[in-house]
């Protein structure tokens, strides 16, 4: 179906966005400008993230400013200024600097949305150390490898997670020389320890020292289909492209109300979840609790939330409900909402507009990019299902490989290829830990390989086909999973789809579907025949599926991608692979 563009956000609005003229901003772009918007430390001494999202407030205006507001489960409200943002992370970076703790050690942080986990995030950058964040529901075996690949020294945890997943890893783990329960008001014993009762002891003033600007500041583990998690290390430097596409992607403003609804375990929920919001100095909303729809509408409703970021996979857990938002909940205030995780069917976008009031724009990133790097602006039409634009700084393109040391950059547009991005944008992966060879594998003749295919439009947008592995040969088409997942949504039975393909020896890969229906709707032989000609008639016999599968759910990642690979597993018995980020609710 070839969706109708929608008109621009900002059409709406009485205030200016940020990036009015895309064109021209993106052809006048330097990042010397954008570091010039940032204070960098006192007299001269570097760039610290930390500094940029929360010190540098403290210091002047917005002292008295909301930096987070903490929801907990129980409904519980608390407000940390930026000053008192300033105090708390001083004294956890004093604790860390008590500890012995130095410039380049790794900090974990294994804790549900919990305000200790934070302050943590921001102490230790502030202390020149390195922040590690861990998915709570990990198991201790994906732990295990995330806390000894990555050299961990301090693990900040609470006692039920201590107790379950990471006791029985202490004698594996020497290099791990303290732990930090946020729960317990006394110390367990030499090693394992009360946060509280340190941070009590710690003074609250706190220099930052030098921090050079391409020091690493963050360890994000992402995971592969086989073997060890891979460790993306990015620098201080990240914190222009933070601050950037806060400013022309989120579009914030002075007094903005900001939701992202991600977990800090992903790096979403780091990027978007601490830096970028507290570096523009608005109110970042933190929800201890994992998606519950009345829970969101409210929050959206009562913390008056000016911009919401979030995952298609709770978008489309919105979508199964059967009522009007707007007709139940003030959702008035909400001006731009944003997508990220996996890319947004197009049906999504149009449902965003009829019952939110709001199209959601997608946008597309890695845990390798640190950033948003293609995204869909509020001053430019959307076009649903595409990725949008690149950012202002960041050079995309279309190529095909030479060969292991040459690229071909794809001028026609509508051909399909490897997405890449010229190498050197601030917030870039400087390396994979301990794995140089993999990383040196990532870049060709200057240029990042994303590991996606895509197309460009004859009017710039990019639009995603699918992961290169994940790609259908069938019959001599090459098939893009998320084409047939977004024209399976279509169906009005459908909810959500999975699209793989299976070895056969007439066609090479026959295309299947793996469906989970609306709420009330039953399963049975003829929906299936009604699906299957849907697909065929929306998508020609070729490409659609030859065969459908009803599952109650999906497996997904908990930052919302649908695991096809395990999809795939399943269905041909073969091993699993990494499933430690595997959404288990």
């Amino acid at each position: 179906m070839n969706w109708k563009p929608i008109k621009k956000s900002s059409d709406t609005w009485n205030i200016k966005p940020n990036l009015p003229d895309y064109h021209q901003t993106y052809s006048s772009f330097s990042w010397e400008k954008i570091r010039r918007e940032l204070d960098g430390l006192p007299d001269s001494k570097g760039l610290n993230i930390a500094h940029e999202a929360v010190d540098r407030h403290a210091d002047g205006l917005l002292r008295d400013h909301p930096a987070i507001r903490w929801i907990g489960s129980d409904g519980t409200i608390l407000d940390f200024t930026y000053a008192r943002l300033k105090e708390e992370t001083n004294r956890f970076a004093n604790v860390l600097k008590q500890l012995g703790i130095q410039k380049g050690d790794r900090v974990f942080v294994l804790a549900g949305r919990i305000p200790e986990l934070y302050i943590a995030a921001l102490g230790t950058l502030k202390n020149g150390s390195v922040f590690c964040p861990l998915f709570s529901a990990f198991g201790p075996e994906p732990i295990f490898q995330r806390l000894s690949r990555g050299n961990a020294k301090l693990l900040v945890t609470t006692k039920p997670l201590y107790k379950q997943k990471v006791a029985g890893l202490m004698d594996r783990l020497p290099q791990l020389q303290n732990v930090l329960l946020a729960d317990v008001d006394e110390d367990m014993d030499k090693t394992v320890r009360s946060l509280s009762e340190q941070m009590t002891k710690a003074s609250k003033t706190f220099t930052i020292p030098p921090t050079d600007p391409e020091q690493m500041a963050i360890l994000h583990f992402t995971s592969g289909t086989t073997g060890m998690p891979k460790g993306a290390v990015h620098v201080h430097n990240a914190v222009l492209t933070h601050y950037m596409t806060g400013k022309y992607v989120m579009d914030f403003h002075p007094g903005d109300v900001f939701w992202c609804t991600a977990d800090p375990g992903w790096v979403t929920g780091t990027s978007y979840g601490i830096i970028a919001p507290l570096v523009h100095g608005v109110t970042n909303i933190i929800d201890e609790t994992d998606f519950d729809a009345k829970r969101w509408y409210e929050i959206l409703e009562n913390q008056k939330v000016n911009i919401w970021y979030t995952a298609p996979t709770a978008i489309r857990r919105l979508m199964r409900m059967e009522f009007e938002p707007r007709r139940e909940y003030d959702l008035s205030h909400l001006r731009l909402i944003h997508s990220v995780g996996e890319p947004l069917n197009p049906e999504a976008v149009v449902w965003g507009q009829k019952k939110l009031g709001l199209p959601i724009h997608d946008n597309w990133w890695q845990t390798e990019t640190g950033g948003i790097m293609i995204a869909n602006f509020a001053s430019v039409d959307i076009r649903p299902g595409s990725m949008g634009f690149p950012l202002p700084g960041i050079e995309a393109a279309i190529v095909r490989r030479v060969n292991n040391d040459k690229v071909e950059v794809v001028k026609d547009p509508e051909v399909q290829g490897d997405l890449a991005l010229r190498a050197g944008w601030p917030s870039m992966f400087r390396e994979y830990l301990h794995d140089e060879e993999r990383y040196r594998k990532c870049f060709v003749a200057g240029w990042y390989i994303t590991g996606d295919l895509a197309r460009r439009d004859a009017d710039g947008y990019f639009w995603f086909i699918g992961r290169a592995d994940d790609i259908i040969k069938t019959s001599g088409h090459m098939v893009g999973p998320f084409e047939v997942e977004s024209t399976l949504m279509e169906h009005p039975a459908v909810a959500e789809a999975g699209v793989i393909g299976i070895p056969n020896p007439m066609i090479g890969e026959l295309v299947k579907a793996f469906v989970t229906l609306k709420p009330k709707i039953e399963a049975d032989e003829k929906l299936r025949l009604d699906i299957m000609g849907f697909a065929r008639k929306k998508l020609g016999s070729a490409v659609a599926p030859k065969e459908i599968e009803f599952q109650d759910n999906l497996p997904k990642t908990r930052s919302g991608k649908i695991m096809r690979r395990l999809l795939k597993a399943r269905e041909l018995g073969l091993p699993e692979g990494d499933i430690s980020t595997l959404e288990t609710s």
